[in-house]
């Protein structure tokens, strides 16, 4: 097993959509794999917004456990990019965690809000046991759930503080849209493509992760002015 630090995390908060595979009530025992967005909660764990009337969701009722597939076709096809299979069990958010998810969730898929104003749609969380990560030839191999991050996720305060500085920073570019921000990365939205900018090592301080925010501001600017 040679796998580079947060990979898995990394590929995780590149991706929009991935694949559920529940346990099947009926026909019973067979698995049952859906295609659905999904958003990184703080914690780096997939979070599903999905309707009460699903078949997915009856499934998770019956039975919380479920994989869940994020891959990264290459150019040459799925087999060449980056995969990550994801065994655990899903839950469903309590209130107080629903607020803070929908704000999160709508950043990375702001069309959901349509979904959430139905009343009929609410939210899944994974608890991640294990995990199976394919990165290119002898980059492979499994890893326990809390591989995924041993740090601390940011705050919600610390958050709010980012968001403010995203806002006030003039020189970034018109068209950027700060998504999401972690201690290892930040996902963004530029001229409607999604990205993850990879940062250099771990920010483990408020000041430490305005500066990388910074840096990766800057930088895309100069790619929106090429």
């Amino acid at each position: 097993m040679n796998i580079p630090p947060q990979a898995p995390l990394h590929l995780l908060h590149r991706m929009s959509e991935g694949t559920l595979a529940t346990h099947s009530r009926e026909p019973r025992g067979f698995p049952y794999p859906t295609a659905l967005p999904f958003a990184p909660t703080a914690r780096h764990v997939p979070m599903l917004l999905i309707s009460h009337l699903a078949e997915h969701t009856r499934n998770l009722h019956a039975d919380a456990r479920a994989g869940f597939l994020v891959a990264h076709p290459a150019d040459g096809g799925v087999l060449d990019g980056q995969r990550l299979t994801m065994l655990g069990s899903f839950a469903p958010a309590s209130p107080e965690e629903g607020a803070e998810l929908a704000r999160r969730y709508l950043r990375y898929h702001p069309d959901a809000a349509r979904y959430l104003e139905l009343g009929d749609f609410s939210f899944w969380v994974m608890s991640v046991e294990r995990m199976r990560y394919i990165g290119g030839f002898s980059a492979m191999g499994w890893l326990a759930g809390e591989e995924l991050d041993a740090l601390p996720p940011v705050s919600a305060a610390d958050e709010s503080s980012l968001w403010e500085y995203f806002d006030a920073f003039a020189s970034r570019p018109e068209n950027l849209r700060l998504l999401g921000v972690d201690r290892y990365g930040c996902d963004l939205l530029l001229t409607g493509t999604r990205n993850r900018f990879t940062f250099d090592y771990p920010k483990q301080t408020n000041e430490e992760l305005k500066a990388a925010l910074k840096d990766c501001f800057e930088r895309q600017r100069d790619i929106s002015q090429r």
